[in-house]
């Protein structure tokens, strides 16, 4: 029987159309009609940055990129070895909405006084980070580093992305992505910047595993930015000004998991949210 669905609101933002939707008790977040995430379940979204957390120094300062409907947040503070938090969103209703109709089922993450919100793009805060100021990075701002919601985000899954992440981590610091599906060409590409490269299969209802690839301990602790990133940079600049490109058809399946997911972050055991199907861990 299909469920009625309510649109909450609908707002034009940095990536285009942007629509936060009611269907049978959950919200949707949905962009340029592509469906992006839900509040269903969050097992992907909580093991990316609990495996970051897990590996960081601990007390360990965590940015989280890309706040979703928040339950990667939530995960983060329910994490005793995480301090404190900043999370860079550029979209300002996505903010408001966790401020609103979403705190309901992340907890009111956002009021928490370890957390330190940004209304800003990750790449260009990023670039202008302090070397070493950070422990864990933990992004999801696209369905992964093939299928991307904003042209603008591919610096960051380049080599001078990568590159800035390594500088701004700390010694045994780690950086964790989010993709829709594997991703080997990138996961490549984290081997020659971080020392331990980690990739997680997590089951999903239907379609091909979410994939977290995880990296610890840069191969070049608080190195300079190289004249190619500044390039690069410039490069990104002109790239926001264009309408983001047609996402994949994989985003509509990337982010639903398991319909019978907790409404509440952390009122399930791992094992009742997740299937982690494959782990590969590569030290060279």
């Amino acid at each position: 029987m299909a469920q009625d669905t309510t649109v909450v609101e609908r707002v034009v933002g940095c990536c285009g159309e942007l629509v936060l939707k009611r269907r049978g008790g959950h919200y949707e977040i949905v962009a340029n009609g592509v469906f992006l995430m839900d509040t269903r379940s969050s097992g992907s979204e909580r093991l990316h940055v609990t495996a970051a957390a897990d590996r960081m120094p601990p007390p360990g300062r965590m940015l989280i990129g890309g706040l979703g409907v928040g339950f990667s947040l939530a995960a983060a503070l329910a994490h005793p070895g995480v301090s404190e938090v900043d999370v860079l969103e550029r979209e300002a209703a996505v903010l408001r909405w966790n401020r609103g109709p979403l705190a309901l089922v992340n907890g009111d993450a956002l009021r928490d006084s370890r957390v330190r919100t940004h209304e800003d793009d990750v790449v260009h805060w990023l670039a202008n980070a302090p070397a070493c100021s950070l422990d864990a990075i933990c992004l999801d701002v696209d369905n992964g580093p093939e299928w991307l919601v904003s042209p603008g985000n591919a610096w960051l899954y380049a080599n001078d992305g990568l590159r800035t992440a390594a500088r701004v981590l700390s010694p045994e610091g780690v950086l964790t992505i989010w993709s829709a599906g594997p991703t080997p060409a990138f996961v490549a590409r984290m081997k020659e910047h971080f020392t331990e490269v980690e990739v997680t299969e997590v089951s999903v209802a239907r379609g091909e595993p979410d994939v977290i690839v995880l990296g610890r301990a840069p191969r070049e602790v608080g190195a300079t930015q190289s004249g190619s990133t500044i390039a690069g940079l410039a490069r990104i600049d002109r790239l926001c000004g264009e309408q983001p490109a047609a996402l994949h058809d994989r985003q509509v399946h990337g982010r639903q998991t398991l319909a019978n997911g907790a409404n509440m972050p952390g009122s399930l055991s791992w094992a009742d949210e997740v299937a982690v199907t494959d782990t590969h861990t590569a030290q060279t």
